[in-house]
């Protein structure tokens, strides 16, 4: 595998612009969601994000690992907290999750070299 998850992450955020447009009340209520799910609380909205992304390793999913590894990135997450959530995905998940855990990995590095280029 060897996606490119700024260029993903590029095309969820292009996808939720079509969808804003196609069906705007529904993507409203989407972000207001998101925004009551990762404000802060007893948890973080750091720690919430890397729960949401053990989700997307364990669910496979390409674009969540490359939005939520960026938003957890954005909160402070280090490479190793991404590596203990993608820890308990494969825990969780078994063998496919420990296929996109790695991948959990190769979008931190991504991100991190762009914000460092």
């Amino acid at each position: 595998m060897a996606t490119d998850y700024p260029a993903t992450a590029k095309n969820v955020s292009e996808n939720a612009q079509l969808l804003r447009q196609a069906a705007p009340e529904l993507m409203k209520g989407f972000v207001q969601m998101g925004k009551a799910t990762y404000a802060d609380g007893a948890l973080s909205a750091k720690v919430k994000e890397l729960i949401a992304l053990s989700i997307g390793v364990s669910l496979r999913c390409d674009g969540c690992i490359a939005a939520h590894t960026k938003s957890a990135m954005r909160y402070g997450a280090t490479r190793e907290e991404v590596a203990e959530a993608v820890a308990t995905a494969i825990h969780m998940g078994g063998g496919p999750s420990m296929v996109y855990g790695g991948e959990a990995l190769r979008a931190y590095d991504q991100f991190a070299a762009e914000s460092n280029g």
